[in-house]
């Protein structure tokens, strides 16, 4: 991925895209200001399964491992989903409202789905992200930041510090010096 274009449907041209049922108007006058690092693999700890997709379509078998078969029927998303390998996938226009947050506060401000951006990792918080997944990362965050003047990248948090009483992630093993150099190195 290289610079891309953001037209003004919100999609990134040259990220594929699933689209997601998840998803509302953000409210009147709400831009996204800023971006949320998450982690999800499902089940905990294995990749590649394809069931983040399947939580974001709201298409999860009925033959669940029992550790997430409690996941049918919650209704999530995020705009973005890289995986190991560092593909990305768009699941929601950014104009949009996904529904990644939860109950979260950011500098006062509660309700964050209304005024950020979802990126989700595959990841938990026992294992290192993979160095393909940084630069995946830090190239989606400079296209973002690039095309939306609200954003910035002073403006990139972990799920963990918007509600910090229910989440972990990214989680301990999110290298934040990583990012950074990638970072740099892509400036």
């Amino acid at each position: 991925m290289t610079t891309l274009r953001l037209p003004c449907d919100g999609w990134l041209d040259g990220i594929p895209r699933i689209k997601s049922p998840n998803f509302d108007a953000r409210p009147v006058g709400a831009f996204p200001e800023l971006i949320v690092i998450h982690a999800i693999s499902l089940p905990e700890g294995k990749f590649g399964t394809n069931l983040v997709e399947h939580l974001f379509t709201n298409k999860l078998p009925n033959d669940l491992d029992p550790n997430i078969s409690e996941l049918r029927g919650t209704r999530v998303s995020a705009h973005f989903f890289i995986d190991r390998s560092g593909h990305v996938t768009q699941f929601v226009s950014v104009i949009c409202r996904a529904w990644h947050a939860g109950v979260s506060i950011w500098e006062g401000r509660a309700a964050c789905n209304d005024f950020s951006i979802g990126i989700e990792l595959e990841g938990c918080d026992y294992l290192p992200f993979d160095g393909k997944q940084y630069s995946a990362l830090a190239l989606l965050i400079n296209n973002l930041v690039a095309h939306i003047p609200t954003c910035s990248w002073d403006s990139v948090v972990g799920h963990s510090d918007i509600a910090p009483s229910r989440k972990t992630d990214p989680g301990p093993f999110f290298n934040w010096g990583m990012l950074q150099k990638e970072r740099v190195r892509l400036s």
